[in-house]
């Protein structure tokens, strides 16, 4: 054998083993697109399949807001005439009842009134008598003019005298009609104007409290608004008495129904008006100041949807998957817009020929999870 022959078969041997080794890793690239079960898999995963189908699906628009209390459901309690706090019970977040004893305070002003009224009062009843007596005088042309005008006048003004003190009773919730010599106080009870919770508490026990200062803050949340932040260019897809649903962050499956009832007149610098919506079941879960996420329904139109099951996210895109033969499935990325009643509409770049395909209806997670699976591992 030739020096050249041996050259010759040794070159052969090379490259036929480089041959090999090419189909080789060529033949362990996976396929990242397409994930295959096998029969045991595909009868425990509980995927089903099936064709996507037409359906009337609703175009939402899509905003933001807020809950909040309208004002005459918002109180806050002062005193019209100030004192010392002497007790009270409340704690942010606790329930009250309309005319519940919420606050006590005690002052020598207090008493001083009291004093003042009921000096007034005995006063008036002599003055009222004598009168009277002028006035029965006057009549009879036996008292002069003189001293009857001076009399009533005297009436007149210690009747308004009594009257006032009467009201300044009123307003620190004394009642005149039950106040008399043997029951003077030196304190007062503050009741609960609403019923509702308590929102802040503002004082503390033993400071002395003026008529400007607040003392707490109450609110009555079963009449909460939804305000809601729409900008200009929507404002035309809206109606009073339009319905929408709300829902948060934090549960977003769970929704409430709501009902515009006023739209904003005037434009923001932002280009946004707000509109006012009423819930139209009232729920203690949802607080005043709570973000909440908003859709209304402002067209419908005829899609392709697919049910929320076949549909996954993965690294920002939304995915479906199409079954290619018994046990393997390809990856799709599709665009989705409206959901629906469990479903969302979606859409291909060649929607004739997606449509007539087999896709997974339901499991497509469990796939997702396979094919990510498989690739780990290989």
């Amino acid at each position: 054998m030739t020096k050249y022959t041996i050259l010759t078969i040794l070159l052969t041997i090379i490259i036929s083993c480089g041959n090999k080794k090419t189909n080789t890793i060529k033949e362990e690239i996976p396929d990242e697109t397409s994930v295959e079960l096998t029969d045991a898999q595909l009868k425990n995963s509980e995927i089903a399949t099936g064709k996507i189908e037409q359906r009337n699906i609703s175009s939402l628009l899509k905003v933001n807001g807020k809950i909040e209390v309208p004002p005459q459901n918002m109180v806050s309690v002062s005193v019209p005439m100030g004192g010392y706090l002497k007790s009270t019970k409340l704690l942010a977040g606790m329930h009250i009842n309309k005319g519940e004893i919420i606050a006590t305070l005690e002052d020598q002003q207090y008493i001083q009134l009291q004093q003042d009224y009921l000096t007034a009062k005995a006063h008036f009843s002599s003055i009222e008598k004598e009168y009277f007596r002028q006035k029965d005088l006057n009549q009879s042309k036996a008292s002069s003019d003189k001293v009857f005008e001076a009399a009533q006048t005297e009436y007149i003004s210690q009747k308004v005298l009594l009257k006032s003190l009467e009201e300044k009773l009123k307003l620190i919730n004394i009642n005149p009609n039950n106040l008399n010599e043997t029951n003077i106080s030196r304190s007062i009870n503050i009741p609960s104007p609403i019923d509702g919770f308590v929102s802040s508490v503002n004082q503390n026990i033993g400071k002395y409290v003026t008529p400007t200062d607040v003392l707490f803050e109450l609110v009555n949340p079963e009449d909460i608004h939804l305000h809601l932040t729409v900008f200009e260019k929507d404002l035309f897809k809206l109606s009073i008495g339009q319905k929408i649903f709300a829902y948060n962050n934090t549960h977003p499956s769970k929704k409430y129904i709501c009902e515009i009832i006023l739209i904003g007149k005037d434009v923001s610098p932002e280009r946004t008006v707000q509109v006012q919506c009423h819930f139209e079941k009232y729920d203690k879960s949802l607080i005043p100041g709570m973000y909440m996420n908003a859709e209304i329904e402002v067209s419908t139109n005829n899609a392709y949807v697919i049910p929320n099951e076949g549909i996954v996210r993965f690294e920002g895109k939304q995915y479906v998957f199409i079954q290619t033969s018994k046990n393997k499935f390809e990856i799709q990325a599709v665009t989705t817009q409206n959901t629906e009643l469990g479903f969302t509409q979606i859409t291909f770049e060649d929607s004739t020929e997606m449509r007539n395909k087999i896709y997974v209806l339901k499991g497509a997670y469990t796939l997702l999870m396979k094919m990510k699976n498989q690739e780990e591992e290989e």
